[in-house]
């Protein structure tokens, strides 16, 4: 099902994309090409088929988990393998009603509106999309009062793809309405994120070596975004030092300069972790308690901290709230007294 490249595009292998479009570049382009998330490829596989067999647009998916997990690029490779054009936008952006109908009008027929962060959409712009996603319509109310008059505009057949890092915040009615399936995108295993970063060296222009590869994959926190992230960096010291490869040694300088440890914990983590243990005796302690200790917002701990320091099993929430567990005394190196001990186990 893989879409055929552009023979009339030159592109040659190894060859450093311009800076302004690194990010974009270092996107899988083809389906084949995006490592990872099996199960959700298989599942979107045969949706995409049974569509095109029918000669329909996909029916409308939600896709959510942690970010930098390919929310965005999967929405990019659907719309490829349909042969669609693509509309993107985000959540923030759809403040008003008439923000979301100028977007929803200006879509022609088979197109893809792709939304991110839709959590944030505003609540009576989501409730216009029930009807233009359920029915294909659109309803418009003119005037206000006794005068007030409601007019109906027919769309052209579409598919609506959003992505959210909160699907607990998005409200009930607007799941429901995601047809062609809610899919969760889980972190990735350290084998795809190596073959991920082998790939972005390649697309960057730059050897790596084995040992460097399986470096910058222990500490990626299991995320592509991050791995090609750490990638970038490592090149940035590979060119300072004047070396065409980037080896263990240039990719261990690199990683100790962005203070990434061993299992990809930077200092805010670590931060984290240390406020929970030293401050807070390990907890269990709020949320809101937590995020003040550290001068930090209670959202970016729960969307950005949070999911990968629980799937190390370093913090657990509990019905009384945050605890760390003795894995996280472990890690930093932290002694656990006979009652700390007697708390975990």
């Amino acid at each position: 099902m893989s879409t055929p490249p552009n023979k009339n595009k030159k592109e040659k292998v190894g060859e450093r994309p311009e800076p302004g479009r690194l990010d974009a570049a270092l996107r899988p382009r083809r389906w084949k090409e995006y490592v990872g998330q099996e199960q959700v490829k298989k599942a979107l596989s045969v949706l995409i088929e049974a569509a095109q067999k029918r000669k329909e647009p996909v029916e409308h998916l939600l896709l959510y988990g942690p970010a930098g997990l390919g929310k965005t690029t999967l929405a990019h490779l659907v719309a490829k393998e349909m042969n669609a054009q693509i509309k993107v936008t985000s959540g923030p952006v759809i403040e008003r009603v008439g923000d979301l109908a100028a977007l929803l009008t200006n879509l022609s027929e088979g197109d893809i509106l792709f939304i991110d962060e839709a959590h944030r959409i505003n609540k009576l712009a989501e409730e216009m999309l029930y009807s233009a996603m359920e029915s294909g319509a659109l309803d418009i109310i003119i005037g206000k009062g006794p005068s007030a008059r409601t007019i109906q505009l027919d769309l052209p057949s579409f598919t609506l793809i959003a992505a959210t890092t909160r699907i607990s915040l998005l409200s009930s009615p607007l799941r429901s309405r995601f047809s062609g399936g809610v899919f969760r995108l889980e972190f990735y295993d350290e084998s795809d994120i190596r073959n991920i970063v082998e790939r972005s060296s390649n697309i960057l222009g730059i050897l790596t070596e084995k040992d460097a590869v399986r470096e910058i994959a222990l500490r990626s926190r299991r995320t592509p975004r991050i791995a090609n992230q750490l990638l970038k960096r490592c090149r940035d010291v590979a060119d300072v030092v004047g070396s065409k490869e980037i080896t263990r040694a240039i990719a261990m300088e690199a990683l100790e300069l962005l203070d990434i440890d061993e299992k990809g914990l930077n200092g805010e983590d670590r931060r984290l972790l240390k406020s929970l243990i030293i401050k807070h005796r390990g907890g269990p302690v709020g949320l809101n308690t937590l995020a003040a200790s550290i001068s930090e917002d209670v959202g970016t701990i729960e969307e950005v901290y949070e999911p990968y320091l629980i799937r190390l099993g370093f913090i657990e929430r509990t019905p009384k709230g945050r605890v760390a567990t003795i894995h996280a005394f472990k890690h930093l190196g932290i002694d656990v007294s006979n009652d700390k001990q007697s708390r975990f186990f």
